[in-house]
């Protein structure tokens, strides 16, 4: 028999890989869908109506002030997603990772959904063509400012931003506390931290540490608050301020997440000012993504585009362009690790 394309050894093989290729783009072409599903079962305390003992659509509609039906097509949607468990019956109960939305839970995820997957994120990632076409964000064209002046004019989101992190600066404080000998520093600056979660958890850790947070205005009184609830408000002051302007002198420095935002002139001249201001034989702590190797499966990678589309310079960098802006900035990087979130732990000395 004649041998046809159809029927060419591995045809068959090549058409099931082509099916399968076809599955994942169609489910990445979606991936806004997903993210809008799972932002609104967060924005509606779904999981936290279900966790308080509504199991049907109704009983979630009643406490949630919902339409009865469009209640249960988004519930319906988060079974298929795996947030919420099917019993029958219209009667649903929350999975593992449903449990992750709720607000308050050990690692919850729900103020990191309402702020990457929230109107001024999304917004801006629809404008990603323009900005790679260009080389530069579009956010302002998508928002008519900078990201940070629009959370500051909306607080609802700008709250979010603030408290998104919270979850992992739970654990990577955790880590850093067991990595890091405390008993020599007794003052230490969460740059640019929020609610101050990060530098709230060393001080546990540290009964002798003092806490400062440098923020926004707007920002700062979250921190304080924090600091209040865990009893360490006589250990602890917020400061209201600009980082590109001046720092406050400390033996530690805490920068999570704050580098990616800014361009490499940006980065450092914080940096300098840390340095400037740090008092002999100080430290730093700096909490970022590090970009793995091209090609491979990489969560930065995927953030970096976040980065283009809502910041004004920032980005994802590897672990030599970070060296590269610590020794521009007057600091030598000493350890670098991964910790069980995913940003890593760079350790710097005053060079």
């Amino acid at each position: 028999m004649r041998e046809t394309p159809e029927t060419a050894p591995g045809h068959e093989d090549a058409a099931l890989e082509r099916e399968r290729d076809f599955g994942r783009l169609l489910q990445m072409i979606t991936g806004h869908g997903v993210a809008q599903i799972v932002r609104t079962a967060a924005t509606l305390s779904i999981m936290d109506h279900i966790a308080a003992g509504a199991r049907t659509a109704d009983e979630v509609a009643e406490r949630a002030s919902t339409h009865p039906a469009t209640t249960y097509r988004l519930m319906r949607a988060c079974a298929s997603i795996g947030l919420l468990a099917y019993e029958g019956d219209g009667r649903f109960a929350p999975t593992p990772m449903g449990e992750l939305l709720r607000e308050g839970v050990p690692g919850s995820l729900r103020d990191t959904t309402l702020h990457l997957a929230g109107y001024s994120t999304w917004v801006s990632w629809a404008h990603l063509p323009e900005a790679v076409r260009e080389g530069r964000t579009q956010v302002y064209k998508a928002l008519g400012m900078d990201q940070f002046t629009y959370f500051a004019q909306h607080p609802e989101e700008g709250d979010a931003f603030a408290s998104s992190g919270s979850s992992m600066s739970e654990i990577v404080a955790a880590e850093a506390a067991s990595m890091l000998d405390l008993s020599g520093v007794s003052s230490s600056v969460d740059v640019g931290g929020a609610n101050g979660r990060l530098v709230l958890g060393l001080m546990q850790a540290s009964p002798a540490l003092h806490g400062i947070v440098l923020d926004r205005p707007e920002v700062t009184v979250a921190a304080a608050r924090a600091a209040e609830e865990l009893g360490l408000s006589d250990r602890f002051s917020a400061v209201q301020g600009d980082f590109f302007e001046e720092v406050p002198a400390a033996d530690l420095y805490l920068l999570k997440w704050i580098l990616h935002d800014w361009d490499d002139e940006a980065c450092v001249r914080l940096l300098r000012n840390c340095r400037a201001a740090a008092r002999p034989g100080a430290r730093a702590l700096v909490f970022e993504l590090v970009l793995g190797e091209v090609g491979t499966p990489d969560f930065g990678a995927v953030a970096d585009m976040n980065m283009l589309s809502v910041t004004d310079g920032g980005r994802e960098r590897h672990l030599h362009e970070y060296d590269a802006l610590f020794t521009a900035g007057g600091w030598r990087r000493v350890s670098a690790r991964p910790t069980r979130s995913p940003l890593w732990i760079m350790e710097l000395e005053a060079a």
